[in-house]
């Protein structure tokens, strides 16, 4: 089983950025890929990014593309999300995800039950 702890969530204005830390312990060495998600008050769980070990690629969704930019060591121990040019609309709780599966799509990596280990999430709020 994998640990995730993030850290790095707070309070910045319009167009600010953020550095997100997602921490892992435990047997990080059965992790296939990581990504982190969020969800805003009254909204469903929402892809942001996710990173593979195999050949660390990356994907995004259309709404942080050109913004945001994951990355992380190889060994899947320590994953970042830095965000830029942030809008009230990024406000939500961002949460690391560890899956131990390779998905032959990218698209698979953004579904959560892909997902089997999770972190407790950081705040994110941007005021406008």
């Amino acid at each position: 089983q994998v640990r995730l702890v993030e850290s790095g969530g707070g309070l910045v204005q319009t167009g600010g950025s953020l550095r997100l830390s997602c921490a892992a312990s435990g047997r990080t060495f059965t992790t296939a890929a990581m990504g982190w998600f969020r969800q805003a008050p009254g909204k469903e769980r929402e892809f942001v990014a996710a990173i593979t070990r195999r050949g660390s690629k990356t994907y995004y969704s259309e709404s942080v593309k050109g913004r945001f930019t994951i990355s992380g060591d190889n060994g899947m121990n320590t994953v970042f999300l830095q965000m830029n040019s942030l809008s009230p609309e990024d406000t939500a709780v961002y949460t690391c995800a560890s899956t131990t599966l390779n998905y032959p799509v990218g698209n698979y990596y953004q579904t959560p039950v892909k997902y089997d280990s999770w972190g407790q999430g950081t705040q994110v709020t941007i005021s406008s």
